[in-house]
């Protein structure tokens, strides 16, 4: 060694250093648990958190890709299009202006194409790159609370991972430097090292030590810091005393300070991008040549410069700082020089055996800067400021508790009111906005006979399918309706954003289950709820075509018209009338609404004939047919009669001898088919006189069976009989 250890005082160890405990080995001394240690680590370098954060968690690689992506696609586009017309674009006013039109139509002919390229791109650009931001968040820009609980559920997640990052090579780290090439010291390296890192210690005022490991490198001279171990390679044991002295006196000090905490923890938070990352420095590191350089900077050059231009130079400012203080502890050990030696004649002695430790590296501070540092501090006469003595509370701090009784009262009042808002948000969450709050709100609006409340509880699609909300909340007010009782929820079956609901209930005086498909809304209220709505609450009723004068629950009901009506219902029972006539009567109808059915049904409503509707009938056909027997024609029109000769008739007279029997169908509510069965047939009788074809005169008699069919109509209590084979 250049300087005798004597020439710096020894150091007394904290009081209370205890680095065995917390069940953490080879942990550095001064923290009172291993959880103070972590915390301390882990909430020390907040921007090159945040810088981790924003670059992984907000796809900042993917935005910068489709930043610039888009930008040179709408660049090429403005270079062609601006280079083709941009002077048509000129106001006629201002290109007729003297001297500035033509100086501004010469400019854009010439220049046209290169601003048009130039806009293209700024605004391919924003375009790509906002796209890429806000595309995750379409969905909540309209919920600010959901937009805000989508945010802090983010950060939860990326925090969990940088803890549970951390406790990973913290825990596991003497396995993983075992894989990754470290090993042991033999006893010829242990007579050599460990005394200079006992005497380092010592001096820094460290009662405990980190495990020591060796890497096998006979040429390269470096030294690596990790949370519970300090890895240096076979070439320092070729350097002098007091450099491998100052080295290991750096080392104690990132050891001491946790250093390598800080870095697993921002390494975690942005472990999607470390990985990525990785690839490129592997390569580059494994096949080292420009053409594979060029390669890897084509292939991965989004994640290159996110790393490189934002993460890193947001936790650079936190690693200069651990190394110019982890320097002060060359100095507080006393070796000054062997550090000053180590800085003069090496670019680096800390190299990264990862692509992450390789960028975090270059982002040390310049050698001269350090060197300039450290003889200020070693040297106060050298001109500048005159810093601060170097002593050990100055470099590593006070031991700090887990928290003081004030923190941890605000971190209960913390705790305990999110507790109880959550608990609160749970509550309203269970009572109101569940798949079963839906049914129930549904069948309960029914059972209040509240129309407006059960369509608010379907879907809007539902909803639409109801044409007149009037005449259905007339329905289910009047008293033919009968809503289902004693409902009961007795599943819930949710896949995602969609669910079932098995309901139980009596309607019509039976019992009777049925399945209610329901969808989570995609808007929330008040930003934080999504509620539930009916997807299958209407029941489709087909109307009969042609039909006027129909009820149900005696609304009135649109005459329908040749292709019929379709009514859409809410569940329960409902009593269908229909108008009679002076030929047939419609019986009431009751129909069944069944929830979640959407077949549909078609109402019937058939009429039944009167029992004076055949004697009222016949006397109508009678009526008609004493008509047809006043006349006195051979071929009375709309008649069943007619009288045939060879001659010419002179005069002629219809005598009814037996009326048919008529047979009546009803065919609709007023109207009926009639017809003579063959046994019925009347009797008329033709009597007169013709001339033959000779001119001669002479009477004749005629009796004929007649039979009788056409349709009769009621219009009120009047009955129309209209002879088949008539024209409209």
């Amino acid at each position: 060694m250049s300087e005798s250890p004597a020439a710096a005082p020894a150091v007394e160890p904290p009081a209370d250093g205890n680095p065995a405990g917390g069940g953490i080995s080879n942990r550095p001394p001064g923290y009172p648990s291993a959880l103070v240690w972590l915390r301390a680590g882990i909430l020390r370098d907040w921007r090159g958190v945040l810088g981790a954060f924003v670059a992984t968690w907000f796809y900042l690689p993917l935005a910068l890709l489709a930043a610039v992506s888009s930008g040179l696609t709408l660049a090429a586009v403005g270079l062609f299009t601006g280079g083709l017309g941009a002077d048509d674009q000129l106001p006629a006013v201002v290109r007729d202006t003297p001297l500035v039109g033509s100086l501004l139509e010469a400019f854009l002919s010439r220049s046209g194409g290169v601003l048009g390229g130039f806009v293209g791109f700024a605004v391919g650009f924003l375009a790509g790159f906002l796209g890429v931001l806000l595309l995750p968040w379409r969905s909540t820009l309209d919920e600010p609370l959901a937009l805000l609980t989508g945010l802090l559920g983010m950060v939860v997640a990326a925090a969990l991972i940088g803890v549970l990052y951390t406790l990973y090579r913290v825990l596991l780290e003497p396995r993983l430097l075992v894989v990754s090439g470290a090993r042991e010291l033999s006893r010829r390296e242990e007579d050599r090292l460990r005394p200079l890192l006992a005497d380092c210690a010592r001096r820094l005022g460290l009662p405990s030590l980190p495990r020591l490991l060796m890497e096998d490198d006979p040429v390269l001279t470096n030294a690596r810091t990790y949370a519970r171990h300090i890895v240096v390679t076979t070439a320092v044991l070729t350097e002098p005393d007091e450099e491998i002295a100052a080295l290991l006196s750096h080392e104690l000090v990132h050891w001491r300070t946790g250093d390598e905490v800080t870095s697993a923890f921002v390494r975690g938070v942005a472990l999607p991008l470390t990985l990525v990352h990785a690839v490129p420095a592997w390569l580059t590191r494994t096949f080292p040549h420009p053409a594979t350089n060029f390669v890897v900077f084509l292939l991965f050059w989004p994640v290159l410069l996110t790393m490189r231009y934002v993460v890193l130079p947001l936790h650079a400012r936190d690693v200069r700082a651990a190394e110019y203080r982890a320097d002060l502890g060359a100095v507080l050990a006393g070796h000054v020089e062997g550090m000053r030696s180590v800085l003069e004649r090496r670019r680096s002695f800390e190299t990264g055996r990862s692509g992450w430790d390789e960028a975090v590296c270059a982002t040390h501070p310049p050698h001269e800067l350090r060197l300039d540092r450290l003889d200020r501090a070693s040297a106060p006469a050298v001109a500048g400021p005159v810093p601060a003595p170097v002593t050990a509370e100055a470099l590593f701090g006070r031991p700090g508790a887990i928290g003081t009784p004030r923190s941890w009262l605000v971190v209960g009042l913390v705790v305990l009111a999110l507790c109880v808002g959550a608990s609160g948000l749970g509550a309203v969450q269970w009572a109101f906005f569940r798949p079963q709050s839906a049914v129930e709100g549904f069948f309960s609006a029914l059972a209040d006979r509240d129309s407006d409340a059960a369509l608010d509880r379907l879907t809007p699609e539902a909803r639409a399918a109801v044409a007149n909300r009037e005449q259905l909340a007339a329905m289910l007010r009047a008293e033919g309706y009968q809503p289902p009782t004693d409902v009961d929820v007795t599943a819930i079956e949710r896949d995602g954003d969609e669910a079932t609901a098995t309901v139980s209930y009596r309607l019509g005086g039976a019992e009777q289950t049925a399945e209610l498909a329901l969808r989570r809304d995609d808007a929330a209220t008040a930003g934080l709820f999504h509620g539930w709505h009916v997807v299958e609450g209407l029941f489709p009723l087909d109307v009969p075509p042609g039909r006027a004068g129909l009820a149900l629950n005696g609304v009135a009901i649109p005459p329908t018209t040749e292709s019929g009506a379709r009514l859409a219902l809410l569940p329960g029972t409902y009593t269908a009338t229909g108008e009679g006539s002076a030929l047939g009567e419609v019986p009431p109808e009751t129909v069944q609404v069944a929830p979640g059915e959407s077949t549909g049904s078609t109402l019937g409503l058939a009429p039944v004939m009167k029992p004076t509707a055949g004697t009222a009938a016949e006397e109508r056909v009678r009526a008609h047919l004493d008509e047809c027997a006043k006349q006195t024609v051979a071929a009375p029109p709309g008649c069943p009669f007619r009288y045939y000769t060879g001659g010419t008739i002179q005069k002629i007279t219809w005598t009814i001898l037996e009326y048919p029997r008529v047979a009546v169908e009803l065919t609709g509510p007023a109207t009926a088919q009639v017809s003579t069965p063959y046994e019925s047939r009347g009797k008329v009788r033709a009597t007169g006189s013709s001339t033959s074809y000779f001119g001669s005169s002479a009477p004749f008699t005629d009796e004929q069976e007649i039979t009788v069919a056409g349709v009769i109509t009621a219009e009120g209590d009047t009955l129309t009989f209209r002879p088949a084979g008539l024209d409209d």
